[in-house]
């Protein structure tokens, strides 16, 4: 069985466009870097759901050196978020109220991705839930395996960049 990240990761490497570099793919989860920007960042796909949303879901952990932005949480929901829809994330049995827009949600400042990211370091799946456009809840659900490794490849692949 092919894991969720398989296709996701097969997506980014072969998109003509946007040249990024494997750092590898750990289990469930790949890291990457992208020079141009330059940015580095684990990412895995939702698992799949009986009722697949329109958008791709996936979350990612980045990092931009330039910006000093460093474990920054986001995640693609699959679905476009009715306008003022709480988005909650449960990992390791805490609940974690998202921000965003659209079919994006990212921790609300750096305090919360440190929190997340730690959590994300002993927990073995996270869910993420809001209501979408059509006024329905739905969850994406996330595999953790394979996230601390890939989490700390992005961050040594980008820790010369300044």
């Amino acid at each position: 069985m092919r894991s969720p990240v398989a296709g996701l990761v097969l997506l980014l490497v072969s998109a003509p466009v946007a040249a990024k570099d494997s750092l590898g793919v750990f289990d469930d989860w790949g890291a990457f870097r992208d020079s141009a920007v330059p940015r580095c960042y684990a990412i895995t796909a939702a698992q799949k759901e009986k009722r697949p949303g329109r958008y791709q879901a996936y979350a990612d952990v980045g990092t931009w050196p330039r910006q000093d932005v460093r474990g920054q949480v986001h995640v693609r929901m699959s679905r476009e978020l009715a306008k003022g829809s709480y988005v909650s994330l449960l990992l390791g049995g805490r609940r974690y109220d998202l921000t965003g827009g659209g079919a994006d949600a990212w921790a609300k400042d750096k305090r919360m991705d440190a929190a997340i990211v730690a959590a994300m370091r002993s927990a073995n799946a996270m869910s993420v839930s809001a209501i979408d456009n059509t006024g329905q809840r739905f969850t994406d659900h996330y595999s953790l395996k394979g996230a601390p490794t890939a989490m700390d490849a992005a961050t040594v692949g980008c820790a010369r960049v300044r």
